[in-house]
């Protein structure tokens, strides 16, 4: 009889580590929709860019060019379908997988209303840089919360105890997935999609060691549903 591994160490976002206090759900609060509205203007910032989107932003503004739809209604349309695929796979929504179906991309298209046409390299390139920098930013704030994962987190997670297969090797088929249908269907892949997928991982790292609310005592009360596991570091 094999020996099971050892438990991995409990990241600030985990829900293997206590919860947090009741004293500290303002700030959590705040943290929340901070970090999806913050996410939401992260993705405007890399449209406009025009170099090349997250892979989730792929497939949008690939049905966004079929359907004639905005990119953040398609966002809010995807969001609430990948939500729908939780029932089978028996996961739980929290306040944060349900805000995060709307919030983002509510923000993402008031952004893109706001932010001017980029035409140069000169404004592109920042533009760019200035969405992956923010979005590693919001994903700290937002996953930091604890109220919960975003629907795509939830569905790879999910499909992560279903099958038994590694969360990295289900994140990269579903995100090659994602993003192969995005391009056939008109989404941008280019330096900002591969700039995205190198720098995303140790920038929310960092963010969310910088936002982690400090857990409760073993045996404390909690308000809410713990968040994702700690290898589930992009919120979607």
């Amino acid at each position: 009889m094999s020996t099971p591994p050892p438990s991995p160490s409990p990241l600030p976002s985990s829900p293997l580590s206590p919860p947090p206090p009741a004293r500290h759900l303002p700030r959590r609060l705040l943290q929340l929709y901070a970090g999806l509205a913050l996410y939401g203007v992260s993705a405007a910032l890399l449209v406009e860019a025009g170099l090349g989107m997250e892979p989730w932003g792929v497939l949008h503004q690939g049905l966004a060019e079929l359907t004639g739809l905005t990119i953040g209604v398609v966002s809010i349309v995807v969001g609430a379908v990948v939500l729908l695929l939780w029932i089978p796979l028996r996961q739980r929504p929290g306040l944060g997988t349900v805000s995060n179906v709307f919030v983002v991309g509510l923000a993402m298209d008031g952004a893109l209303a706001l932010l001017p046409d980029a035409h140069t390299l000169a404004v592109r390139i920042p533009l760019m840089l200035a969405g992956v920098l923010l979005n590693g930013v919001a994903t700290g704030l937002y996953i930091a919360a604890r109220f919960g994962p975003g629907p795509r987190d939830g569905l790879m997670t999910g499909l992560h105890r279903r099958t038994g297969r590694s969360i990295r090797l289900v994140r990269t088929a579903i995100e090659v997935a994602v993003v192969a249908t995005g391009f056939v269907l008109g989404g941008t892949v280019g330096a900002g999609t591969v700039l995205y997928a190198l720098a995303i991982g140790p920038l929310a790292q960092l963010s969310l060691r910088l936002f982690a609310v400090s857990p409760a005592s073993p045996g404390g009360s909690t308000v809410v549903a713990a968040g994702p596991p700690g290898q589930a570091i992009l919120p979607g």
